[in-house]
């Protein structure tokens, strides 16, 4: 089965944070936590998903303005 986007960002962040090269932000201090590490990873694959389909981005904003 093929990996998508967002599956194959969570293995790169998992990686980096095994190695110890994992930082919270761009410059930020190196992540200790593994629960970090996988919000961070889970953060990242959404912003890829978003990415990758620009009419996820307009159904959120959609819904944002929905409940106003």
């Amino acid at each position: 089965m093929k990996k998508t986007k967002g599956a194959k960002k969570v293995a790169k962040v998992m990686r980096e944070y095994k190695a110890g090269t994992l930082h919270s932000g761009k410059k930020g201090p190196v992540v200790k936590s593994r629960k970090q590490a996988v919000a961070i990873a889970l953060s990242e694959a959404g912003m890829a998903k978003r990415k990758a389909n620009p009419s996820l981005k307009k159904a959120s904003s959609m819904k944002r303005k929905m409940g106003k």
